[in-house]
């Protein structure tokens, strides 16, 4: 029999379509992290090898007692004296941060008393170790779930801004006093699933200190020519954090794109903003010494979705909702600004905006005004003004006790309050187990009152 040729093309769909395979193997579930962590016990047992008895009675020892005391130093460091973010390191990334200084540490020691070949094979070892305790940390945060994310790759939906077509044109009318999908039907020509892009969101009010792009997630009848008038969900990264942890980490794509496929096409406008400027920044969230973030976010961004996106324009439609830092901020915005955002979701956040404590807090960002800091602070607000028109969630992770009893401390204040606020706890710590299913959890509940589905 002839062999038929395979055309070019199709080769290299094939390739392409191979290459996106590996590259969106799960990093966080199942195969992968636990191959990492079978080969590093293995890379390590290859390290601890050797039959001398000096090595087993001083050399083990005293490496890992020294890998132990720059573990707990670099604990001390960062969450004693630095406290460079508002959440402590978990133990378990300490435990894993020691593992790698171990297996890179024992390298060290057949660097200088073993032979050539016994070298390369510790250096190998070694970095099969450390890049296992990555791979489990990575784990604990969900923070890279594929490797496409790891490589800060561009994410397989993405397609220029400029693609999605003009903010003018003409738009499907909605019934008054109906929810959006009522009576909502999709043209056949309609995608199957949105798409994200990155945009540039300046500062021109606020003259905030802007660093990175902004993501958006525009779902399928965002796509199409005459749209629909979709609400506006704005979502905020942690700190250290960036916007693009919200596609990674978040996989806001695939869980809005879920509730598109169950709803004709329809979901927010997801806008994700830089809300702290780098990646270790810690503006709070307010108009302050540290920066006009608040202004930033409540004034810049809404004016630029207004003028460069063809969406409901009635902010009583709009939402705002975070994690960690971001959790933090989705609250401060609601009460400060609550025109713009009567509407919230705060996961996992804390129970005030901080630098490490209160002190600390008010004196580097309010000169130690601390009637200043009152004045935005939330919790001193639920207790001095009333939200007649807001509502909320608080949710947090059922595992995280730094930061379930300050969710229950702003759930309490919110409730008496009057606030319209439900409390939801989820499987997970303070990691993106916990911050994706808060979201996703709460997706029902927001879209009815963001006027898109049915209440």
């Amino acid at each position: 029999m002839a062999a038929v040729a395979v055309p070019a093309t199709a080769e290299r769909t094939g390739v392409v379509s191979g290459m996106n395979a590996v590259l969106d193997w799960d990093l966080v579930h199942g195969t992968v992290p636990i191959a990492a962590t079978v080969t590093g016990l293995a890379a390590g047992a290859v390290l601890l090898f050797r039959r001398d008895r000096r090595w087993w009675s001083r050399t083990v020892p005293i490496t890992a007692a020294a890998c132990a005391v720059a573990a707990l130093l670099l604990w001390l460091v960062v969450d004693v004296l630095w406290k460079p973010f508002p959440d402590p390191v978990p133990r378990r990334v300490i435990a894993w941060i020691g593992v790698a200084l171990f297996g890179a540490g024992l390298a060290i020691v057949w660097l200088r008393r073993s032979r050539w070949s016994r070298r390369g094979v510790s250096v190998l070892a070694a970095t099969v170790v450390v890049l296992a305790a990555g791979a489990n940390i990575n784990a604990h945060y969900g923070h890279f779930p594929t490797l496409r994310a790891a490589l800060h790759l561009p994410p397989a939906n993405e397609v220029p801004f400029s693609s999605l077509g003009p903010a003018t044109g003409p738009t499907v009318p909605r019934s008054p006093g109906r929810a959006l999908l009522d009576g909502w039907q999709p043209p056949p020509t309609m995608p199957e699933n949105g798409v994200v892009t990155q945009v540039s969101i300046p500062a021109a009010a606020s003259h905030f200190s802007v660093t990175r792009d902004a993501y958006l997630y525009l779902p399928p009848a965002y796509r199409i020519s005459p749209r629909p008038l979709l609400p506006v969900l704005v979502l905020l990264h942690g700190q250290p954090g960036a916007p693009r942890d919200w596609i990674d980490g978040g996989g806001i794509a695939a869980m809005m794109d879920r509730f598109a496929a169950a709803h004709r096409g329809l979901a927010p406008v997801v806008v994700i903003p830089d809300s702290t400027g780098s990646a270790f920044g810690n503006p709070l969230c307010l108009d302050s010494r540290l920066g006009r973030s608040e202004t930033y976010l409540t004034g810049d961004v809404p004016a630029w979705i207004a003028r460069n996106l063809q969406v409901d324009p009635d902010t009583r439609t709009w939402a705002v909702g975070g994690y960690s830092y971001g959790g933090t901020c989705a609250l401060q915005l609601a009460l400060r600004r609550p025109e713009v955002f009567p509407t919230f979701v705060d996961i996992s956040g804390q129970d005030e905006p901080t630098l490490g404590s209160r002190a600390k807090t008010v004196d580097e960002a309010f000169g130690g005004d601390e009637g200043a800091f009152r004045q935005v602070n939330p919790r001193d607000l639920l207790a001095t003004r009333e939200f007649p028109g807001s509502a909320g969630v608080i949710s947090v992770g059922e595992s995280d006790s730094e930061f379930r009893p300050q969710q229950q401390r702003v759930f309490e204040a919110a409730r008496r309050n009057g606030i319209d606020v439900t409390w939801r706890q989820t499987p997970g710590s303070h990691n993106w187990q916990a911050w994706s299913a808060g979201l996703s959890d709460s997706l029902d509940w927001l879209t009815s009152r963001m006027g898109l589905v049915q209440r």
